[in-house]
């Protein structure tokens, strides 16, 4: 029998230790309600008026995606080509098909496309590809060369134009107007260079072209020029009058009339011919041969 209680107490003790509320639907013990109640509480506080934001997104449906570079011949030339301006420096077949994404080094069309460019340069010897620009200008001294063969044509150059060829070239025309070399025009609303032409005239004290002094020059622009009335009268004060203009010469001289306007018949003399055959024939009615009239 001692056996036997042994089991029993065993068995009791498992039954007392294992968690048998998962086996059947009875609720859980009251300190447990409430601690799952408290838990639970924050989540009743959310305000039901607030959703969740959607991330938002930069995508454009109306517009087409942006492809890079694209896979149209053409697309790609002018990828090419502007990347070649825009850096301004000779480079390699190899290393512009990796900067654009281009197959132009393995792509025949695409490559006699790129060399048959007017604005691509190949060198054959270094076989490195450049941009043509307008001017071949690098330095100052070929600057200032090509200002003046373009002003001795009767024109100047754009500055805006210069500044493609040469990134450098806005300050070196600067530095070309402190030494009297060009002229400058600029914008009026920001003062931005626009054209720039040489200047023939040296700034010499025997050939002049020296700056005008700054007392002359505020003396000048302290003038006012009075109104029409006062100025008419300021004429008649001193015995002067103001210039009319030319009458306009008409074209064809004063002797030219009006059109619309017929000049009156003059009386000529009007030869009359066939003079003999006055009362032998009447020139009034049709011809008739004699023989139709004998029958």
């Amino acid at each position: 029998m001692s056996g036997l209680a042994r089991d029993a107490a065993a068995f009791k003790s498992a039954l007392h230790r294992q968690d048998y509320t998962s086996w059947h639907s009875q609720p859980p013990p009251l300190h447990q309600a409430q601690q799952a109640g408290t838990s639970a509480a924050p989540a009743t506080d959310v305000d039901p008026s607030k959703k969740k934001k959607r991330p938002k997104s930069n995508i454009v449906y109306s517009q087409p995606a942006d492809t890079g570079t694209g896979t149209n011949v053409n697309t790609q030339l002018v990828y090419l080509v502007s990347h070649l301006k825009a850096t301004g420096n000779p480079m390699r077949l190899q290393d512009l098909a990796i900067i654009t994404n281009t197959p132009v080094d393995t792509d025949k069309v695409l490559l006699e496309k790129f060399k048959a460019h007017d604005r691509v340069i190949h060198d054959p010897k270094t076989d490195l590809y450049s941009y043509r620009h307008d001017f071949n200008v690098r330095n100052k001294a070929s600057l200032l060369t090509e200002i003046q063969r373009q002003t001795r044509k009767g024109g100047g150059l754009s500055v805006r134009t210069l500044k493609e060829s040469w990134k450098e070239a806005p300050q070196a025309i600067e530095e070309l107007e402190k030494e009297g070399e060009v002229y400058v025009t600029r914008t009026l609303k920001d003062g931005q260079m626009r054209m720039v032409f040489w200047n023939e005239v040296k700034p010499t004290e025997e050939q002049g072209g020296m700056a005008v002094e700054k007392e002359f020059h505020d003396l000048w622009h302290d003038l006012k020029v009075p109104d029409d009335v006062d100025l008419l009268k300021a004429l008649a004060s001193e015995g002067l009058q103001a210039t009319t203009a030319a009458a306009p010469v008409l074209k064809g001289g004063a002797a030219s009339k009006k059109k619309g306007k017929k000049s009156a018949a003059k009386n000529r003399h009007i030869r009359i011919t066939n003079t003999h055959l006055k009362g032998t024939i009447d020139l009034s009615r049709d011809y008739v041969p004699p023989s139709a009239t004998a029958k």
